[in-house]
């Protein structure tokens, strides 16, 4: 069965301020994630269009990540892979999924809308009565939710964290029901992995895994607000496809001799190899 799980995530923002502020803190943050050849590698970003949700932004990535899988996923992966995400902007609702052509059992979908409340809403996404059913419903607090010791920031913290351009922060606790401007990202996350002995720990990883980047990336794009605030979209869009040649530089120039032998062992001379 696929797990399926809401994320609820609020933020001291308005709509218009968050689409700015998601955008420079996803271009910025897989900069610095990207490293040793790992990171996120945007192949295409470009305009769509869609009947219902009409214009939009295209962006499909590859998401070198080998090394910081848990070791029993390591043990069934080739030493250089990558998960392909690809997303449909349609601000304020997206689509992204996720796949991974070395495991075609593997697919996330992840359904997203934006609100300015404080999450509040029952069926944002219009889920039907049987995905009602099976779905849980997770409300992140980026202040005062426990982050990974690995991610954590003092700097980065919203306790702590004061906006110099807003005077907004530090958040205390109840700032949900108290603070505005407040607004919500709704997010549907449908996982699955459907192979047996292994669906349900890969599926709850999925999940955590998830979870883990959505209180880290919201907490940065607060805390980084005085960095973005002001600039329009016209400024982040310039600055997203600055940091993207950046990162897909630092990944291409440390993975380049990794995906060359990873592309001969694939080759039918080299069927017999043994894979670590």
């Amino acid at each position: 069965m696929v797990l399926t799980k809401e994320y609820r995530v609020c933020m001291p923002l308005t709509l218009e301020e968050y689409k700015i502020g998601q955008l420079y803190m996803i271009a910025r943050h897989s900069l610095e994630q990207s490293e040793e050849g790992e990171g996120v590698e945007v192949v295409e970003n470009k305009p769509c269009e869609d009947p219902v949700h009409g214009k939009g932004q295209y962006t499909e990535k590859h998401i070198h990540l080998s090394s910081r899988l848990p070791y029993w996923i390591q043990a069934i992966c080739p030493r250089v892979f990558y998960v392909i995400e690809k997303s449909w902007n349609y601000y304020p609702y997206t689509l992204t999924e996720y796949t991974c052509s070395f495991i075609p059992k593997l697919h996330v979908l992840i359904k997203t809308k934006y609100e300015d409340n404080n999450g509040s809403t029952e069926n944002c996404l219009d889920l039907t009565e049987e995905e009602l059913k099976v779905r849980t419903v997770d409300h992140l607090d980026i202040a005062f939710d426990d982050l990974s010791p690995k991610h954590y920031k003092k700097e980065e913290d919203p306790k702590f964290y004061k906006s110099q351009k807003t005077n907004r922060g530090p958040l205390i606790e109840g700032w949900r029901e108290l603070d505005k401007p407040i607004m919500c990202s709704y997010k549907v996350v449908h996982a699955s992995f459907e192979v047996w002995g292994l669906q349900t720990k890969v599926e709850d990883f999925i999940q955590r895994g998830i979870r883990e980047i959505l209180l880290l990336g919201h907490r940065q794009a607060f805390a980084w607000l005085d960095e973005w605030h002001g600039m329009t979209l016209e400024d982040v869009r310039d600055y997203e496809r600055q940091k993207q040649a950046e990162t897909n530089e630092k990944i291409n120039n440390t993975s380049g001799g990794a995906n060359e032998a990873a592309g001969d062992a694939a080759t039918p001379n080299n069927a017999d190899d043994d894979v670590d």
